[in-house]
C-alpha cells in the first residue's frame, strides 16, 4: 500500500499586502522597522496602501540582487513561493517597473549609509595590525546596459579590438580587509578617474586606521588628505619615482617626503620559490608610520599583501553575487538604485558571516565562505524562513551555522600574477594559464635605500 505524507513548514511574515516584503533570514539584519525608517527619512513612504507598498518594493530590489539571472516577475515569485495559504498579489511587469520608479534610489542609499562599517570587534582575528584597523581603497568597473539613456551618462571603453560592448561605471570602495565589509563606497561614470573619486571616501577615515593603496593612488595631494583625517597610509610607489633620502633607519628603510607629507620608504625584493623555479619582484612602499621600531619594515611588507582582500571583495560582488552579468536597469536612475541594492545585499551577507565567525571565537573571517552564505540566503528567501525571530534568541542563524560547518582552509600563498583565465574572445588573452597549485616559500629582503 502506498503511503503519502505532507510536510508543512511554519513561517511568520508581515500581514496583508506587506507579506511579500522580506529577505528570508537576512530580514533580521535589515528588519521592517529599518526599511520603514529609510522610506520615511527619504520621503518615499506610500500615501496609501497599494498591492506593492514601498517596503515590499525595497525588499524586492534587495532580492533581485540575490537572483541576478532572473527577471523581475521571477524574483517576485521567489519572494512569494514560500507564502503558502496567503493571498498575495500577482503584479504585472509594468506594475513592478512603476513601483521601482516610485521608490527610487534614495532609500537604498540611506540603508547602505546605515549598514556600512568594518563589522570587526577588537578581538576579531585578522582585522588589525598592531592595533590599527587594516583597510584598503581601490576601484573597479561594472557593465551597464547599452541603452540610449545610459549612454548619455556612461561611456564605452575604446581599445585596439574595437572597444567594449557595454558602457561602464566606476565603483570605488573603502573595505575592511579582515571582514571584507564595505566601510564606504562611491560610483559614477568612468570619465572620472579613481583618484578623483577617492576624496569622497575621506569622510569614513580616521584615527586608528591603516589604509592600503595601490600605486595608482600614490598622488601626493591625495595622500596628504588621507593623512589629515588621522588615518595612516601604506602605499606602493613606482621604483622610478624620485624621493629624497632625509635619514636612513636601522631596519633598511629611510625617511623621505612626498610633497609636504613626511613618509618612510621601504624598498625590498620579494622572492617566490616553487618547484618550477623562482620569481623575484622589486617593491617600494611608502607609509606615514615613521617609527621603524614600532612598525618594522618586514612586517609592513608582509601586511601589504592584505590589499588583495579588496580584490576578493570585488570578485564576490561582480562574479559570485552578480554572476558576471550586466546590470539590469536601462536608465541612470535605475542604475543608481540597482547598484545601491547590490551593495546593501553584499553588506548584509558579510554582516551575517562576521556575526557567525565572531560567535565561534578565534575564527578568522577569511575562512567564511561567501558562496555558502549566498546560496543559503537564497534558499531561505524562497522558503520565507527565518523572517521574524522566534522567542528563542538565535544569534548565529541558519546562514551562520552553515558557514561555520563549511569553513574554508587557511589562505594559500599566491604564487602567480593575476591573469585573465577566460577571455571574452576566442583568442587566448595571456597564453596558456598554469592552474597547478605549487608549494611555495616567500622570502623578503629589505634593500638599503640610496644615500642622502
Amino acid at each position: 500500500m502506498d503511503t503519502q505524507c505532507a510536510i508543512s513548514q511554519p513561517f511568520t511574515v508581515a500581514s496583508g499586502a506587506f507579506a511579500p516584503g522580506h529577505l528570508g533570514e537576512l530580514t533580521r539584519i535589515i528588519p521592517f522597522e529599518m526599511v520603514d525608517h529609510a522610506l520615511d527619512q527619504t520621503h518615499r513612504t506610500q500615501k496609501r496602501i497599494r498591492d506593492l507598498p514601498s517596503r515590499v518594493v525595497v525588499y524586492l530590489l534587495l532580492a533581485a540582487a540575490l537572483f541576478p539571472d532572473m527577471g523581475w516577475s521571477q524574483v517576485w515569485q521567489r519572494l512569494t513561493s514560500g507564502l503558502k495559504g496567503l493571498s498575495v498579489s500577482a503584479p504585472t511587469a509594468s506594475a513592478l517597473a512603476q513601483a521601482r520608479t516610485r521608490v527610487g534610489a534614495a532609500p537604498l542609499r540611506w540603508l547602505l549609509d546605515l549598514l556600512r562599517g568594518p563589522a570587526a570587534g577588537i578581538a576579531t582575528p585578522g582585522t588589525r595590525w598592531r592595533g590599527l584597523l587594516v583597510c584598503a581603497i581601490d576601484g573597479t568597473t561594472m557593465s551597464v546596459p547599452d541603452s540610449p539613456a545610459n549612454l548619455r551618462r556612461y561611456t564605452k571603453h575604446g581599445s585596439h579590438n574595437g572597444g567594449s560592448s557595454y558602457p561602464s561605471l566606476r565603483l570605488l570602495a573603502l573595505v575592511s580587509c579582515g571582514t571584507r565589509t564595505l566601510i564606504d563606497t562611491c560610483f559614477g561614470p568612468t570619465t572620472r578617474g579613481e583618484t578623483t573619486y577617492a576624496p569622497a571616501l575621506l569622510r569614513s577615515l580616521g584615527e586608528g586606521m591603516l589604509v592600503l593603496l595601490d600605486r595608482n593612488f600614490a598622488a601626493q595631494d591625495l595622500l596628504k588628505y588621507i593623512a589629515a583625517t588621522g588615518a595612516h597610509v601604506l602605499v606602493r610607489v613606482k621604483m622610478s619615482r624620485r624621493l629624497p633620502v632625509l635619514a636612513r633607519l636601522s631596519d633598511g628603510s629611510y625617511l623621505s617626503r612626498m610633497g609636504a607629507l613626511r613618509v618612510r620608504v621601504i624598498e625590498c625584493q620579494i622572492t617566490v620559490a616553487t618547484t618550477q623555479g623562482r620569481r623575484t619582484v622589486d617593491y617600494r612602499l611608502a607609509t606615514t608610520l615613521t617609527g621603524h621600531r614600532a612598525h618594522p619594515a618586514a612586517g609592513l611588507v608582509r601586511l601589504y599583501h592584505q590589499r588583495w582582500e579588496i580584490e576578493t571583495a570585488y570578485l564576490e560582488i561582480k562574479s559570485t553575487l552578480l554572476g558576471g552579468r550586466v546590470l539590469r536597469a536601462r536608465t541612470p536612475g535605475g542604475i543608481d538604485q540597482e547598484v545601491y541594492a547590490l551593495l546593501v545585499t553584499y553588506q548584509v551577507l558579510r554582516l551575517a558571516m562576521a556575526d557567525a565567525t565572531a560567535a565561534r571565537g578565534g575564527v578568522d573571517p577569511d575562512r567564511a565562505s561567501f558562496t555558502v552564505a549566498l546560496n543559503t540566503a537564497r534558499d531561505l528567501v524562497i522558503q520565507a524562513a527565518g523572517v521574524i525571530a522566534s522567542a528563542v534568541i538565535d544569534l548565529v542563524g541558519v546562514i551562520g551555522r552553515r558557514v561555520l560547518a563549511d569553513l574554508l582552509p587557511d589562505r594559500r600563498i599566491r604564487t602567480r600574477p593575476r591573469v585573465v583565465k577566460r577571455a571574452i574572445s576566442k583568442y587566448n588573452a595571456k597564453g596558456v594559464v598554469d592552474r597547478t597549485s605549487y608549494k611555495a616559500t616567500i622570502s623578503i629582503d629589505i634593500l638599503a635605500g640610496p644615500g642622502p
